[in-house]
């Protein structure tokens, strides 16, 4: 296991970033290990997403730009939240580009040109990854008694499932179910 994925509070963390909590200090390292996973793959979701908001093209342009816009303000709105969770439990959390590269589980994807349903369809999957990842958070953290992550952890799926659901269904093919 990498470095970035064991750090804990016990790895020397300053005295002025030693936050008080009442959670054990096991479950804090844990609890925040999972975080930081989701925190790295809200960032690579974000810039995926933008990217393809950015190369989308064809008939459902309008569309898909403006929906892939709102997933990624959406995705890009967790990350602060994720982030400040993982402090107020007396964890520390991601620093650079270096430290994403490293603990991200969502791919990217640098190819020149992908086809719009194509995108849609590996921002669901990847979408649904996230939920996965989530509920594992939230077990995690409901198993240590961390109510304040699990209740936020359940909004954050319920969101990411919208954008499944949204993703899903402009990724159909039109007249794929027609009889």
């Amino acid at each position: 296991m990498s470095k970035a994925k064991t750090e804990n509070k016990s790895d020397k963390v300053s005295p002025d970033l030693d936050t008080p909590t009442d959670l054990p200090q096991a479950a804090v390292d844990k609890i925040s290990v999972s975080l930081n996973t989701l925190l790295a793959d809200a960032f690579a979701l974000y810039l995926k997403t933008k990217n393809f908001h950015w190369h989308v093209s064809g008939r459902h342009f309008n569309d898909y730009h403006l929906m892939l816009d709102q997933q990624s303000d959406a995705i890009f709105g967790t990350t602060d939240q994720l982030a400040e969770r993982v402090r107020k439990l007396g964890g520390t959390t991601i620093r650079g580009i270096g430290q994403i590269a490293k603990l991200q589980t969502i791919k990217d994807n640098n190819e020149e040109y992908v086809p719009p349903r194509e995108m849609l369809r590996e921002l669901m999957e990847d979408n649904k990854h996230m939920a996965a990842a989530m509920r594992k958070a939230h077990k995690l953290a409901d198993d240590h008694e961390d109510s304040g992550t699990a209740g936020l952890l359940e909004t954050f799926i319920d969101e990411t499932e919208r954008r499944t659901w949204f993703l899903f269904e402009a990724s159909r093919q039109e007249g794929a179910n027609a009889a």
